[in-house]
Parts: C-alpha cells; structure tokens; sequence
C-alpha cells in the first residue's frame, strides 16, 4: 500500500501561511531550497525545473493532492497544470471544470480519492501539498509528515490542520538542521 506524505512548510509557531494565504516569508532561506532541490525535487512546479537543474523522474512521489486555496495562487500565475511531472488532484467544491486534462478536480469526499490512490500498486508516495482544511479531512490518512520549519514565527496565520482536537503521535525519524536556522524533519504515524 502508498502512503500518503504532508510534505510541508511552516513556520516555527505552526502556521503555513499568512492570514491570506501568502506564503512569501518563508521563501528567503537558501538551505532549505538546496535540500529540496538534492532531495525532493519533485516538489518543485515543473516550471521551476529547467532554473533549478532538475532533471529526471521523481523520486520519492509520482502524485500530488491539494486543496483549492494551494492550487489557485499557481492558477492565477497561468499554471493550470503547476506539477505536470505527477499526477495532480485538486480538491474543490467550487472549481467545476479543469483548466488542465493533467489536472483532475474531485468534487466529492476526498478520503474515498486518497484511499483509492493509496491501493493502488507502487513505490512512491502521494504527496498531500495543502492545506490545512484538506490535511484535517485526510487526518486519518496521513502516513507520514516532512516538516520544513523555518525560523520564523508568525504569531498568526494558516495552521498546518483545521479541525477538532484529536491528538494523534508520530515518531520522528530523522532531522535535518541548516545554518540558517531551518530544519526538515520527517515523522512517521506510530
């Protein structure tokens, strides 16, 4: 069975974006880019490849799932297809037709999409980009966190879940610390 992965970035408080979704502030720390870019490059929108010098096929996820708020700040740069290199899902009640044939908007129940994808057969992983209302409806799923922390806080802002308090533990694995003060580290559910 695939297991689904949050792969995502936050701040040191917890929170994923600013109020409105800005995401900017954590943009400006040049290790946590080399990582990604050695380790996760799939992670990167296909359009960044070619200027970050990624090359072949994914590695460690060949699908990615997101909530409508992650999906529309690509939209709105003309991105209708952000990850062309992965098989894309977006989760949404209010897009009611794909802007991209590689792009497949699933309307309903997400958990039914996320549990089909996990049975299917192979190696790699399902990477669960955003956000936190889709991360709390697919609380049950999720196999496996890779938190980038960046030493900021924000005080305020979009939290890495939305929903009730149900704590759940995961076991850290493994953390990669930078010197600029950024951290990645990966748990898995216990």
């Amino acid at each position: 069975m695939r297991k689904l992965t949050y792969y995502i970035s936050q701040s040191i408080d917890g929170f994923v974006a600013a109020p409105d979704g800005a995401f900017e502030h954590l943009m400006a720390y040049q290790d946590m880019w080399k990582w990604i870019v050695a380790e996760c490059p799939e992670t990167l929108p296909t359009v960044a490849h070619e200027s970050f010098g990624v090359t072949g096929p994914p590695r460690l996820y060949d699908t990615v799932i997101m909530g409508r708020a992650t999906y529309e700040p690509g939209l709105a740069q003309g991105l209708a297809s952000p990850y062309s290199h992965l098989r894309q899902y977006v989760v949404t009640s209010t897009i009611t037709e794909s802007l991209s044939p590689d792009v497949t908007l699933v309307a309903g129940d997400p958990l039914e999409t996320v549990r089909a994808l996990k049975a299917e057969d192979g190696d790699k992983a399902i990477w669960l980009c955003g956000g936190a209302t889709l991360a709390g409806a697919l609380y049950d799923e999720i196999d496996e966190l890779v938190l980038k922390t960046y030493p900021v806080i924000t005080r305020s802002g979009i939290p890495l879940f939305y929903g009730d308090f149900e704590p759940r533990p995961f076991t850290p694995m493994e953390t990669t610390r930078f010197d600029d003060g950024g951290s990645v580290t990966r748990y898995v559910r216990t």
